[in-house]
């Protein structure tokens, strides 16, 4: 729909305040169904009956103060989505008929304005029917699938779908109402497999790319700052928007993954791709995003068959298991998962063993206890039987090692005195000693036969002394260009930290690691973890955060910005462009637009603004089909396997 642009400003939402002096009755009011004077009724029947009749009637009538109506209704429902008063007079059938009519009523929705109510009616839909089944019940009975259908399919612009997908993603998660949804369900999950995929572009293209802020549409401005800021402040808040969309996208399709729904849709190769890059991350820390649809499809056989043939898929999985993410431990369980299944062991152990190997030290992570040592029960299943089976040497080598840590070292310490344990320890702080002087002459090579030295006669319960060892070595590698090995040494010594992920050294030095490689998020997530650990540490708590760290967070935060590829290929576009008309503007075009956008994001990045994202509403309800769901869903299948083997 190709909008026109309104110069009115939208109008400030209702507050407890604004509300209060905005409810009193004019004295000239003649209109009995006048929203604002019933909402001060006094008498709780005649209040009552005048809001049904106000619902009812709002859709087919023609009053300029129905968005400022629509604007309090707004608020109404962000700050009191369990209060059935509106919910039993008819507000989901008012909704459902005012989205309807800004559809089909071009003249209407251009007039006065209108161009926002089916924003809000969709978004007064959503807040409603997010905690509460029989407020989703009723809307479901109210009709409110179709024209949200509509505003999904984008009938309008991005911003709508926004809140369309949101609502229908509550609808989704019920069980009462989730079969209403899935009349749908082809088109819902095409339509939501695309809009997660293409909304950073959509977004970029459409509004964030457009540096003439005349060109963008004004009420799009409106509704994303209230008219506080200017295109910094939109461009801020259009940024958490995009990735809302996506992970809202994301949401609709777990509730179709975890009936085990659509299954063969969602494994579409390119889309598990796309899963791969999209990142809840800085921008939305409360969702998993794509890995947690993953994870969800790596409990359905034909989706870890479709994952196991995707080397992007797992290298992305193995990439994530050795970060400081979030949810690593999704990374874990996803590659877990395709290791228990005989049918696609055999396609990921090469890839899957040499990164699962340095975390088998891990004591707790994402609320569970023993993760190492049921990752290396996992890697050892029938260890002796397919050992012969296995081409890669270095794959080999890791399983030796950790056949080796778990059973054979483990066994022979458990003789060893207290007395012994002292000695040993003393022995190793002075090869250590002797690492660290060869590495301070500069002879790196030597330090790293000396460091492996000390790990190979540290017992295995000295974990500090180990970390140590294991970050030092890391150091090696990085001076000798060796960031595979420097990744390793670095993970191992995380892994044994307490808490998990919490040795300042070693997440720097992963952190550079990765940079070498060119995995921007996560040298990202370490380098934003080091400064944390750093600026908690009791020694370094009033020292300013490194220039280093500094430097490396923003080159990083500029490769992994949520717009960075749809600006790239927007550049690449008006390049094309450029050269099929002429050419002669092309660098210096190109140039302005790098330099804006770096502005941009060098000024504003979510880590540091604290820009609020997906907190309308958890991602996880009673009822729902969220991560708490899922999580009984895991402990269930784990269980069951534990029995069968």
């Amino acid at each position: 729909m190709n909008l026109h642009k309104k110069k009115d400003k939208l109008p400030i939402p209702l507050t407890s305040t604004t509300a209060n002096s905005m409810q009193q009755p004019k004295e000239t009011c003649s209109n009995l169904n006048c929203f604002f004077c019933l909402m001060k009724e006094p008498e709780s029947s005649i209040r009552r009956e005048g809001l049904a009749n106000c619902f009812k009637e709002m859709p087919f009538t023609n009053d300029h103060e129905h968005v400022l109506v629509l604007s309090g209704l707004w608020n109404i429902a962000m700050t009191q989505p369990d209060d059935p008063e509106f919910p039993s007079l008819g507000i989901f059938n008012c909704m459902a008929s005012l989205i309807h009519r800004g559809l089909i009523d071009r003249d209407w929705l251009l007039r006065d304005q209108n161009l926002y109510i089916p924003y809000y009616a969709a978004h007064v839909v959503g807040s409603y029917t997010m905690n509460k089944v029989e407020f989703a019940e009723k809307a479901v009975d109210s009709g409110v699938i179709p024209p949200l259908m509509e505003l999904f399919r984008g009938k309008m612009s991005w911003v709508e779908q926004r809140v369309a997908v949101r609502a229908l993603g509550h609808l989704a998660s019920y069980e009462s109402t989730f079969e209403s949804v899935a009349k749908y369900e082809e088109e819902l999950v095409n339509l939501a497999m695309d809009l997660a995929s293409n909304c950073l572009e959509v977004v970029y293209v459409n509004y964030v790319g457009v540096k003439d802020k005349s060109k963008r549409l004004n009420y799009h401005c409106d509704l994303l700052t209230r008219g506080v800021g200017g295109m910094e402040m939109e461009n801020r808040k259009a940024e958490e928007w995009a990735s809302q969309i996506q992970c809202w996208s994301l949401y609709l399709l777990n509730c179709f993954a975890i009936k085990e729904r659509s299954i063969n849709l969602m494994c579409e190769k390119e889309f598990l791709k796309d899963l791969c890059a999209m990142w809840g991350g800085l921008v939305n820390h409360s969702s998993a995003a794509g890995v947690g649809l993953i994870r969800i499809l790596c409990y359905t056989e034909i989706g870890r068959k479709r994952i196991s043939e995707s080397p992007e898929v797992i290298e992305k999985l193995c990439n994530l298991s050795r970060s400081s993410d979030d949810w690593q431990y999704m990374g874990i369980d996803c590659l877990r998962l395709l290791l228990n299944d005989a049918d696609t062991r055999n396609k990921v152990i090469h890839t899957a063993t040499l990164c699962l190997a340095d975390l088998i030290e891990i004591r707790t992570l994402g609320g569970k206890t023993n993760v190492g040592e049921a990752i290396a029960k996992t890697l050892l299943t029938d260890f002796r039987q397919t050992k012969s089976k296995i081409v890669d040497s270095r794959v080999e080598r890791a399983l030796e090692e950790i056949w080796d840590m778990k059973v054979e070292r483990r066994r022979k310490e458990k003789r060893l005195s207290s007395e012994n344990v002292e000695e040993k320890r003393v022995l190793v702080s002075l090869i250590k000693q002797q690492g660290n002087h060869s590495f301070s002459v500069g002879e790196i090579e030597e330090a790293l036969l000396k460091y492996t030295e000390g790990l190979e006669l540290c017992p295995m319960r000295l974990r500090k002394d180990r970390i140590v060892l294991y970050s030092n070595r890391a150091q090696c590698h990085l001076l000798l260009n060796d960031p595979d090995s420097a990744i390793s040494d670095t993970t191992r010594a995380l892994s044994l930290s307490t808490p998990v992920n919490s040795h300042c050294k070693s997440l720097w030095r992963r952190s550079q690691a990765y940079d070498m490689k060119g995995l921007a998020k996560e040298s990202l997530m370490d380098c934003l973890m080091f400064v944390n650990r750093f600026i908690g540490s009791e020694t370094t708590k009033h020292v300013k955060i490194p220039y280093y760290a500094a430097r490396m967070i923003t080159k990083q935060m500029e490769i992994s910005w949520l717009f960075a590829i749809a600006r790239s290929k927007a550049a690449s576009d008006h390049m094309d462009k450029a050269k099929q008309a002429d050419g002669d503007n092309e660098a210096s075009s190109n140039e302005d637009s790098n330099f804006e956008m770096l502005r941009m994001m060098t000024k504003n990045k979510a880590f540091a603004t604290g820009l609020s994202t997906i907190v309308e509403e958890p991602l996880i309800r009673k009822g729902g089909s969220g991560r708490g769901k899922l999580e009984r869903s895991k402990e269930r299948k784990n269980a069951a396997l534990a029995v069968s083997q």
